[in-house]
């Protein structure tokens, strides 16, 4: 599955946090393999919204969603467990 690029927004928030060559590890891990195990992608709640995330790194997630069989990245947010 491939990622959509990302808008301009989520591109300065990755440079700005310093995430920018994490991200692209795990892009490349997504694409090659969406439930590779160091992603912990998950269907967010409430379900029926079909909002996805994956990890960037212990602090930080993409959410993202399904578009004509492609991800769409709509959001990078800090992930508190």
């Amino acid at each position: 599955m491939q990622i959509n690029p990302l808008r301009n927004d989520l591109v300065k928030f990755l440079k700005n946090h310093g995430l920018k060559k994490k991200f692209n590890k795990q892009k490349s891990l997504f694409e090659n393999n969406p439930q590779h195990p160091s992603l912990n992608t998950e269907l967010l709640e409430p379900k029926s919204l079909k909002l996805y995330s994956f990890r960037i790194n212990i602090k930080y997630r993409a959410v993202f969603i399904i578009v004509e069989g492609n991800a769409e990245i709509i959001d990078i947010n800090k992930h508190y467990r």
